[in-house]
């Protein structure tokens, strides 16, 4: 499998290898036959934990499954850079956040502050 093979393209390719229908992956990921189809269409996100399964069931390693030539690189490397990678767009996602949250939170904290007082019931004695 060459390099720029989606992971999708390659889950379907080694599927193919290992003379397993969609039906049987679907049955062993306990999914639809339609959502399992959907993720070899690339039409659905795919987790990490369920690429992690369909390793597994493909008996391939996940970088392997990524496309990542173990060969090359070992497989605690790629962890180690996968995960910087997630660290570092973690980091990004909550500058992100926290620049909405200075744009928007104060108007939010008025506004929920406005809905309680018009949904408040009078206290009478």
């Amino acid at each position: 499998m060459n390099d720029t093979t989606s992971p999708s393209e390659r889950i379907r390719q080694l599927r193919l290898q290992k003379e397993l229908s969609q039906e049987n992956m679907a049955d062993m990921l306990g999914l639809s036959t339609t959502a399992y189809g959907d993720m070899e269409r690339g039409r659905t996100e795919l987790s990490f934990s369920r690429l992690e399964n369909i390793a597994k069931l493909l008996d391939v390693s996940l970088p392997a499954l990524l496309g990542f030539e173990t060969k090359t690189l070992s497989e605690t490397e790629w962890l180690r850079q996968e995960n910087e990678r997630l660290l570092a767009a973690n980091a990004r996602l909550q500058n992100e956040l926290d620049q909405w949250k200075n744009r928007f939170g104060s108007l939010v904290a008025v506004e929920i502050g406005r809905q309680i007082q018009q949904h408040r019931e009078p206290i009478g004695f």
